[in-house]
């Protein structure tokens, strides 16, 4: 199967099995990659998600050029795809455990992505000019993450750069030994996932809101849903009566 899909607690771990191709995108591996995070993102039990690649070379080479080069369908339109994510506000948090290179529609992925945890030996970049081709898979937002002189610099230049220099401009949370990836996102998303469901999806969809310039209107209207929730009353009673909340996500 070219995605594996596993459970951890409260954690889902999508993988990109296509190790021998670099874990790059044909029609099936974007539209499993989908099912999965629908699938997900529809389990009450789930509270965030992992994102990674087979083996230790890729996380993602992007679009399957010999797929393309072929003549294949690189999208499966009977099934949803990457567009779950990458074209819509994607409830649940979500961690991309990069243990390997990520370039192209892989960067793009991992730019998707909420948070993320890179192997040192990881390499980026958005090479699709180098191929004729544009990084409109979620490339263009770029200039949202980083100042837009160094996006247009990495965008047009297509060349690669490493995980000290992703590290620097801000695009990924941590760099640890590629052994350590997967276990350390899984951390980071175990501490996260301990947190209240309501409180977590409000508060991913607060911060992107503001991102994109929301009105305190908007933002002060989500904040009084949730202090008037059940899990915000359960979590100051847990709190006074030292135990762990027990939420609900209403």
């Amino acid at each position: 199967m070219s995605v594996l899909v596993e459970r951890h607690d409260a954690v889902t771990v999508v993988t990109i099995n296509r190790p021998e191709a670099r874990n790059a995108l044909d029609a099936e591996t974007m539209a499993g990659i989908g099912a999965a995070l629908v699938a997900a993102e529809q389990d009450a039990d789930v509270r965030a998600v992992v994102l990674t690649g087979a083996g230790d070379r890729a996380f993602c080479a992007g679009m399957d050029l010999r797929a393309f080069a072929a003549g294949g369908a690189m999208i499966d339109e009977s099934r949803p795809g990457l567009e779950v994510f990458t074209q819509r506000a994607y409830p649940k948090p979500v961690i991309a455990a990069v243990n390997g290179t990520a370039v192209a529609g892989g960067f793009e992925l991992m730019l998707a992505c909420d948070l993320a945890v890179v192997a040192d030996h990881a390499k980026f970049g958005l090479p699709e000019v180098k191929r004729g081709l544009v990084a409109a898979g979620g490339g263009t937002n770029l200039p949202r993450r980083i100042p837009l002189a160094w996006a247009l610099e990495l965008a047009l230049t297509g060349e690669t750069f490493d995980a000290a220099r992703a590290a620097e401009l801000g695009l990924v949370n941590r760099v640890v030994p590629g052994d350590q990836v997967l276990g350390e996102a899984l951390a980071l998303a175990g501490t996260i996932a301990r947190n209240g469901p309501l409180a977590l999806r409000v508060t991913k969809e607060l911060m992107l809101a503001q991102a994109q310039g929301a009105g305190q209107e908007e933002i002060a209207a989500a904040t009084a849903h949730v202090f008037a929730s059940a899990d915000a009353k359960e979590g100051a009673i847990a709190f006074t009566e030292k135990r762990e909340p027990r939420w609900t996500g209403a």
